[in-house]
């Protein structure tokens, strides 16, 4: 008799366990072993974060084990049971690791490879290759595209978050359901107060503050005291929650109505408008995005503004980024030029062209930089790699940590937040119909390169470090994408010996090809490659991947509570129409032009609740 020592790992997850019938079988390249019950008794189910060891007992040696399968049957009700790995010690001493990692459920049966990496041009056994085609189509018939609106990149055909594949919802600990964070946002912010009250202004700007009271926040505390200075202006565009909207301005555009006269007095170095301009001291801000855009009506009560505005900045002989002009529109009129809001005006003016600017930037960041360009791509990258990547292809093992949970949170986010009703409707000028334009005008523009951090920081001009220094997200954004880069490059050499190797995986090209399909709305000129074939090219797109769903997302998104809480120096909304004349402003103007109470009050808890992460998160 041969004997193989078999243990079970249940997982550490909240109801991993399960009382069902679990049976194993070893499949070997001689022969398979008999099915065998995991051993329990009555109502002794394989617990949470509990091994179970059986022997395995056969006349004649199995030969190299090559699968695990596992059955499971109903006991007295079905249960789901969270499997972690399986290991197995043969006769002879060797001892094989089986990963599984996923929910089992009502499958027939599962059959669970070693650990070990495989392209599917190295499957020389046809049981083997067999069992990966089963798995591949058995995940496409799981995740399957739809285009949830016109325009957009392509999502999970999925209406709830309940519809989706049991390995991809959220773990019952994972508490990112964004209706408890939002609900947790109420209370503890104490704004159930101001939601009675949800149509009334605030009084003026101090009074912001009643809803600020419990925050205990460094950065939140320093923007309050500080959001109105124009050196704290100039400095989130570097390093705020959107630090991708300044470029270098080499030339103004033609609709930008600035002249030498207009901003002479802040260029501080004795040089004029244009001198600057060569020297690469001139940097702009461009929300042309919006341009053209109807703002949020789902609230008849409320009429909501948006503007496409142009801000132009300097960077002065300190290195210090300031604003030096900002025109709110762009639409040119025969005899009527566009007003430029200037430093130099009276000071309610500046202010609140500076809200406009803020605003928008804060709209924009919303819907573009963190949704768009962080969660919906890295849902087609995410679906793309369950429908075309078998479990063990290297790549498939190297991207999963990153894109885990996208599915869920995007899903959810259908359901909660951006859906008719939901959060963005309630609180920003961006919702409603303008949500769906804002993000069918960015995918016109879309493009692979522009995803590619250093080719994104060259195009607009911002990546010398000695023509704009502190510029933080810039210099670490860097330093990480390279490490990316680099771990990256070391799996794809371990696995593919030369480009040619790239050329043959059938599945990574049928994985590029599938994000090109859940990108089809972009334009034809976006440049995301149908195929790969080189290995340059294959580290490239990997670490795009990778970036996109882990430092780009980290960066656009954990800040949201430091720099938007102080909803003076963010605001949601706008509820006065963008001012065209300069004198006419006064602080009245003002604060109905901010948001009201219940805006407010939505605004906080929005921004609270997508901040949040777990303490173990990954």
């Amino acid at each position: 008799m041969f004997t193989y020592k078999v243990s079970v790992t249940t997982g550490k997850q909240e109801f991993a366990g399960t009382v069902d019938y679990v049976y194993l079988t070893l499949v070997g390249t001689e022969r398979c072993s008999d099915p065998t019950l995991l051993d329990k008794c009555f109502f002794e189910c394989l617990a949470r974060e509990t091994v179970v060891s059986i022997n395995i007992s056969v006349k004649e040696t199995l030969g190299d084990i090559l699968l695990v399968k596992l059955d499971k049957e109903k006991f007295l009700f079905s249960e789901r049971w969270y499997c972690r790995c399986i290991s197995v010690t043969t006769p002879y001493g060797d001892c094989f690791e089986f990963p599984c990692y996923r929910w089992i459920a009502n499958e027939k049966e599962v059959a669970l490879r070693d650990g070990k990496g495989h392209l599917p041009q190295d499957e020389k056994i046809s049981l083997l290759k067999e069992r990966r085609r089963i798995e591949l189509e058995s995940r496409q018939q799981l995740f399957r595209w739809t285009e949830w609106q016109p325009g957009f990149p392509m999502s999970i055909d999925a209406n709830s978050s309940t519809e989706l594949p049991l390995d991809v919802q959220f773990e019952f600990t994972k508490t990112v359901d964004f209706d408890l964070n939002y609900l947790k946002a109420i209370e503890n912010l104490g704004l159930n107060e101001f939601m009675s009250l949800f149509h009334s202004s605030w009084k003026d700007i101090a009074d912001f503050k009643k809803i600020f009271l419990t925050i205990k926040n460094t950065v939140s505390e320093y923007v309050m005291q500080n959001w109105n200075e124009d050196l704290h202006f100039g400095y989130q565009f570097l390093n705020g929650c959107n630090p991708v909207m300044i470029s270098k301005c080499l030339s103004l555009p033609e609709n930008f109505a600035v002249t030498q006269e207009m901003v002479e007095g802040s260029l501080d170095r004795g040089r004029s408008l244009q001198e600057e301009l060569k020297a690469g001291n001139i940097y702009i801000a461009d929300y042309a995005v919006l341009e053209g855009v109807q703002a949020n009506d789902s609230d008849p009560k409320t009429q909501q503004y948006l503007a496409a505005p142009f801000c132009l900045l300097y960077k002065n002989s300190q290195n210090e980024i300031l604003p030096i002009a900002i025109q709110l529109s762009r639409q040119i009129t025969a005899g009527v030029e566009n007003t430029v809001f200037l430093p130099s005006d009276e000071k309610k003016d500046w202010m609140l062209a500076k809200m406009w600017v803020k605003s928008s930037d804060f709209n924009v960041h919303q819907v573009v930089t963190h949704l768009l360009r962080t969660h919906l791509i890295s849902e087609v990258f995410a679906i793309a790699m369950y429908r075309q990547l078998a479990a063990v292809h290297p790549i498939y093992k190297l991207l999963i940590p990153h894109v885990h949970y996208t599915i869920a949170i995007n899903t959810k986010a259908r359901e909660k937040l951006i859906c008719k009703n939901g959060i963005f409707d309630k609180a920003n000028s961006s919702g409603g119909r303008a949500f769906l334009q804002v993000v069918q005008k960015a995918m016109k523009t879309f493009t692979y390169k522009s995803l590619c951090f250093p080719e994104a920081m060259k195009a607009r001009g911002v990546d010398n470090k000695e023509d704009l220094p502190k510029y933080y997200y810039r210099d670490d954004g860097m330093m990480v994408w390279e490490t990316i880069k680099s771990f990256v490059s070391d799996v794809v050499k371990i696995y593919y010996g030369s480009d040619e190797t790239v050329q043959e995986d059938k599945e990574i090209q049928a994985f590029v090809g599938d994000i090109c399909y859940g990108m089809k709305n972009c334009p034809e000129n976006c440049e995301f490659p149908s195929s790969l074939k080189t290995r340059e090219q294959l580290v490239e797109y990997l670490t795009v991947v990778i970036f996109t769903a882990s430092a780009q997302h980290a960066a656009v998104n954990f800040g949201q509570y430091d720099w938007f809480a102080w909803v003076p120096n963010s605001p949601s909304t706008m509820r006065k129409p963008p001012p065209t004349q300069k004198g006419q402003v006064d602080m009245n103007y003002i604060m109905e032009s901010l948001p009201d109470r219940g805006r407010s009050s939505w605004h906080l808890a929005a921004i609270w609740a997508l901040s949040r992460f777990q303490d173990k998160e990954v």
